[in-house]
């Protein structure tokens, strides 16, 4: 979300189990789409620079650091249901200098609620669609963000793509299909992935005061960052895709993640990030 949402989300893979491959992929995805969420933080509606903010489903901290470089008097509050991605946020920000501006919480959001204090923002990068109840944690933020105080949900619509129309050669389409299967996947185990989060925020007492998508498209781009971050989409895709390939597109997909093979996409010098981000500042009234 991480902002890597998307990837079984990205940032919001944040109520899963944390693991190694979640956490690069989620550093990688606040790599490659930094300036995409400085853009959405400097989008933001807010009448007053806050001081206190919540980011919540934080992941190693994609959002964490755009919000404190966005706005330098503030303290955060992360949260995530991974002991991994919340130590790897503590050692980015004594790497940066800031651990005094950071406070880490580890709750499972849909177990338990926890004191979370007054924030002036609260932040949800690619993680709300992955909340069991989500009604529920609206009404939380609602009632725990402090009086005309903001809540920004960031989403990233599903992974993002990497190789160009027509590729790879010897399996054109690949691509898209192996994406189809993802969604079909996604659509029976997280349905309110790719949900509007407009009238749900409504209906838990906020007042709209934005909604903005975001394209992302990085193109051309050689970086290896760009190849890491596809070879790690394209293996979460993998991961919840592979029984509704078929053996022709598995195979293919399979040369493409042979990082010693010819054809691995580390090799590839076309790769871009293409994809969408919407965001929706509501503010509690």
């Amino acid at each position: 979300m991480s902002q890597a949402h998307q990837h079984t989300s990205q940032h919001g893979h944040h109520q899963e189990h944390g693991t190694g491959d979640q956490t690069e992929i989620l550093d990688l995805d606040a790599e490659v789409l930094a300036e995409h969420t400085a853009a959405i933080t400097a989008w933001l509606p807010l009448k007053t620079a806050p001081s206190r903010i919540l980011d919540l489903g934080c992941g190693t901290g994609a959002g964490t650091f755009a919000l404190l470089d966005r706005f330098p008097g503030a303290h955060i509050t992360a949260v995530d249901a991974s002991v991994e991605h919340l130590q790897r946020l503590r050692e980015k920000a004594c790497a940066r200098g800031v651990d005094d501006r950071v406070h880490t919480a580890q709750a499972d959001l849909d177990s338990r609620w926890p004191d979370l204090g007054s924030p002036d923002l609260v932040w949800a990068s690619a993680s709300m669609h992955h909340m069991a109840h989500p009604d529920r944690i609206l009404r939380n933020v609602h009632d725990t963000l402090a009086p005309g105080g903001l809540f920004a949900v960031v989403e990233l619509a599903g992974f993002p793509r990497f190789l160009p129309e027509g590729a790879p050669g010897y399996r054109p389409g690949l691509e898209a299909r192996c994406h189809a299967a993802a969604d079909r996947f996604h659509t029976e185990h997280l349905p309110n992935r790719g949900a509007d989060w407009g009238p749900m925020l409504a209906a838990a007492g906020f007042t709209i005061e934005g909604e903005r998508s975001i394209p992302v498209n990085i193109e051309g781009s050689r970086g290896e960052a760009i190849g890491r971050y596809a070879l790690a989409g394209l293996q979460r895709i993998r991961g919840v895709a592979a029984d509704a390939l078929s053996a022709e597109d598995l195979a293919a997909l399979d040369r493409l993640l042979d990082t010693d093979g010819p054809d691995s996409i580390l090799r590839r010098d076309d790769l871009g990030v293409r994809t969408e981000r919407t965001v929706w500042a509501a503010r509690r009234p």
